[in-house]
């Protein structure tokens, strides 16, 4: 992030603008929105600037800007069109102190000026670092057309409610009667008038509301791709008050928690430094009995090798409720990245997910079975298990063609596929040196996939 998003303090403030022609008139339309004051510097102002001169919405001076016209303002705006004209005004004020914005100049410009949803005093900035202007402006339209336009009304007679909103504790309590307002009851109120008796019933029924008891979330992340989290987990994500998260979720879903939550990690690493499973379902029971709603956020889907047994387990015995959100498993993103299906008519019935090692160490399966042709199997964590697997496949039969497909990293834009067989899984693993997880399907080859822009693609090595 090269530009850091602020809002600043300009009531009543001063803000300088040089220039008199269309990219000023863009910038003023915004500025206008402030309640700063605002001082143009123009030789030839446009016709609609003189006319808001005279509507006393700005002050305006027909000359060019002087140094000493600077002092005292917080943002100056460069708007001459014309390079000599705005370097000298961004010199004077770097040479003053105060932050400049040279109009389409990202370069040189102190800083920039987002697109703007405007629901005063609610206000949505959108910034691409000059990047993409076109997309920020199409959010901006987007979130225009999704947003009520009495989103203002709501925030005006909430912001006058907030002291006496302080009655209720830190937290939970506080943050739960909020959003029974701005989601619940605001919504449906005809006018401001009646908002404050709105809000002074919901008071009363928070305040008299017991504690409320804490709850677990057992919610599978999905493989690692932000998009492939499902809604009802998003919505998890922003009601936690804690997130204990494994080492496979990706940093990508961890920037959508809440800001305010804590984030734990309790990341296990196969043959490597972990966090013990008891400690794990002590910290989970421990954040619930303390009243929080506790997100335990697991790669993948929970229900598959992921201990989640244990957890419910330990979270029934404290008496705590809990409930279960489904996600994406690596098998499922895995087979996607290849263009494949787990099943297909005529070759396959049944698919099987296996482990590559359990807590003995590696894990045994029906060999005989699986070395049947036209098998397909999912493998979890199976790397460091690839030469002891390919040895119980062939020594039961399987063919050494048996095509066998590494997915690294599925769905993550740093994703790795690895295309071999059998009998070379041992050399050609080495060869890929892969370092993130993956995931190997047994009895598939990949298929050429044509993928958006958006998606990771497919790398193969044979």
């Amino acid at each position: 992030m090269k530009h850091f998003p602020i809002y600043l303090a300009v009531e009543g403030r001063k803000i300088v603008l040089s220039g008199g022609g269309a990219a000023a008139l863009a910038k003023l339309r915004l500025l206008l929105k402030t309640e700063a004051r605002i001082e143009v510097f123009a030789p030839n102002p446009a016709a609609e600037i003189v006319g808001w001169a005279n509507e006393s919405r700005l002050a305006l001076h027909q000359r060019e800007v002087t140094q000493a016209d600077l002092t005292g303002a917080v943002l100056i705006y460069a708007a001459d069109e014309d390079a000599f004209l705005d370097s000298r005004t961004a010199t004077m004020a770097t040479k003053t102190g105060i932050p400049a914005n040279i109009v389409d100049n990202l370069a040189d410009s102190a800083f920039i000026t987002p697109a703007i949803v405007d629901r005063d005093p609610v206000t949505i900035a959108i910034g691409t670092e000059g990047a993409a202007p076109v997309l920020a402006r199409a959010l901006k339209a987007d979130l225009e057309e999704h947003l009520s336009p009495r989103l203002g009304l709501l925030a005006r007679a909430g912001r006058t409610f907030r002291s006496a909103a302080d009655a209720l504790p830190f937290g939970r309590a506080r943050r739960d009667f909020w959003r029974d307002y701005f989601l619940g009851a605001g919504p449906r109120l005809a006018d401001e008038a009646k908002a404050k008796d709105v809000l002074e019933t919901l008071l009363t029924k928070h305040l008299s509301t017991e504690t409320k008891e804490g709850h677990v979330a057992f919610v599978g992340a999905g493989p690692g791709d932000p998009e492939l989290l499902t809604l009802k987990a998003r919505k998890a994500l922003d009601t936690a008050d804690v997130v204990i998260h494994d080492r496979l979720v990706s940093a990508e879903i961890l920037e959508l928690v809440r800001r305010e939550a804590t984030i734990l990690d309790v990341g296990k690493q196969g043959f490597g430094p972990s966090t013990a499973q008891d400690d794990i379902n002590a910290l989970i029971v421990e954040h619930g009995l303390k009243g929080a709603q506790v997100v335990r956020l697991k790669g993948g889907d929970a229900t598959v090798f992921g201990r989640l047994d244990e957890e419910i387990e330990a979270v029934t015995a404290a008496d705590i409720s809990w409930h279960v959100v489904p996600g994406i498993t690596a098998a499922s993103a895995s087979v996607a990245a290849i263009g494949q299906s787990l099943t297909r008519r005529g070759r396959n019935a049944s698919v099987r997910f296996l482990t590559g090692h359990d807590m003995k160490g590696f894990a045994d399966h029906d060999w005989r079975e699986l070395a049947a042709p036209d098998q397909v199997a999912a493998i979890y964590m199976g790397k460091k298990a690839a030469r002891f697997i390919q040895g119980r496949l062939l020594m039961h039969g399987a063919l050494p063609d048996t095509p066998l497909t590494l997915v690294e990293n599925a769905s993550r834009h740093d994703q790795r596929v690895v295309s071999t067989t059998l009998a070379a899984l041992p050399s050609d693993l080495a060869d890929a040196a892969l370092t993130g997880p993956a995931l190997a399907l047994l009895g598939l080859s990949p298929r050429a996939v044509s993928a958006p822009l958006s998606q990771p693609l497919v790398q193969e090595q044979a």
